[in-house]
């Protein structure tokens, strides 16, 4: 990205602080020229924090002019500052409203921040003043299958299709590789992939730049719910909860986790105090309340399966433990559980195979509730 020729600065110095006024007209021209020389040559080096700081000393000088917004923008993008740079953008082309460069910058930093509709708006308006802009046009044409791909992944989460989500998602980041919107919404779809390393690793990559991003945490604290490390989770809803309190997402997920911990406890009490079917009533409505939380439902159903153990019905205890299983291979009380349920149905070929299973992965034969 280059930066701008300042054309010569006149009769735009009106709001110099009280400790400048006792320059002339000649005098702030010439500081503005060397800062926004300056810094011109700050920015090849790629030495961009200095090249803003020396933009922003020409501004001073001569806050009315269009280029100087300009380069202080180009700099501040080329330090992922996109936020600001687009308040930049914004003012160079409110100064100068045919400056295209400005606009240019201000559809590239609408694209870089996830919002595909206004870049394609700034681009519109390049070509509207350089219809032969070919930089305008390729970039609107990024912005516009940015648009086409957002479009579809939010249809893909409504349907559940996290895996065309995610296709998508990382189609929008291929575009826009600055934008944070588009990462966190990948790490989203990774998380309800069951993939939880690697949404926590996107998320933990976003927090190192924005250390209190409320949707990076909403989604650690999804992967961390999703993971059975309840606490934890529930200590980030929080958190995104004071930080953004009409986070619709983070209050959502956060009271279903707190509805499901409550009932498989009321279950473990029902069951502690003798009351079967009660507790079986319980773990059955816990079951229902979020089928993503593969680990607490693996335990849901080795319990309830212990509940028809005592009701007597071992074939159910049987079936429960398989869908435990299923959802947790490496849950060995699971295997346990539904061993012995095999012995005493007298299915004593299953049970040696699941006893070979447990003893192959070397774990005690422990019998403690959960």
């Amino acid at each position: 990205m280059e930066v701008d020729e300042v054309p010569p600065i006149i009769d735009d110095c009106d709001t110099i602080p009280a400790k400048k006024q006792a320059l002339s007209k000649e005098q702030k021209q010439t500081l503005a020229e060397e800062k926004k020389a300056q810094g011109n040559e700050y920015y090849k080096r790629k030495e961009y924090k200095l090249a803003c700081d020396l933009y922003s000393h020409a501004i001073d000088m001569c806050p009315e002019c269009a280029a100087l917004y300009g380069n202080r923008c180009a700099a501040k993008m080329m330090l992922n500052r996109y936020e600001e740079a687009l308040q930049d953008a914004r003012q160079s082309t409110k100064l100068d409203q045919t400056f295209v460069k400005g606009h240019l910058r201000e559809g590239k930093c609408h694209l870089a921040l996830g919002n595909a509709n206004a870049a394609v708006r700034s681009y519109t308006i390049v070509l509207q003043l350089d219809q032969n802009n070919q930089e305008a046009k390729k970039e609107a044409e990024v912005a516009q299958n940015s648009q086409k791909y957002e479009t579809e992944a939010d249809s893909d989460f409504d349907k559940k299709d996290y895996r065309k989500a995610l296709y998508c998602m990382d189609r929008c980041i291929n575009l826009s590789p600055a934008c944070l919107k588009y990462k966190i919404r990948r790490a989203e779809a990774l998380a309800l992939l069951k993939r939880y390393q690697e949404a926590q690793e996107q998320a933990n990559d976003i927090l190192q730049r924005e250390r209190m991003n409320a949707d990076a945490l909403y989604v650690r604290g999804l992967c961390l719910y999703y993971q059975g490390n309840v606490d934890k989770a529930f200590q980030h809803f929080q958190q995104v909860l004071k930080l953004a309190p009409d986070h619709d997402k983070a209050r959502h997920v956060y009271k279903k986790a707190k509805l499901l911990t409550t009932k498989k406890q009321e279950g473990n009490e029902k069951f502690r105090c003798g009351l079967w079917q009660s507790a079986y009533d319980l773990y059955t409505e816990a079951l229902n309340i979020d089928s993503h939380n593969i680990f607490t439902n693996s335990k849901l159903y080795c319990n309830r399966a212990n509940v028809s153990t005592k009701l007597k019905k071992l074939d159910e205890a049987i079936e429960d433990c398989t869908k435990a299983i299923a959802l947790d291979n490496n849950y060995q009380k699971a295997f346990h559980r539904r061993a012995k349920c095999y012995m005493e149905t007298e299915k004593y070929e299953e049970a040696v195979r699941d006893y070979e299973a447990i003893l192959k992965r070397d774990t005690t034969h422990g019998m403690t509730f959960i």
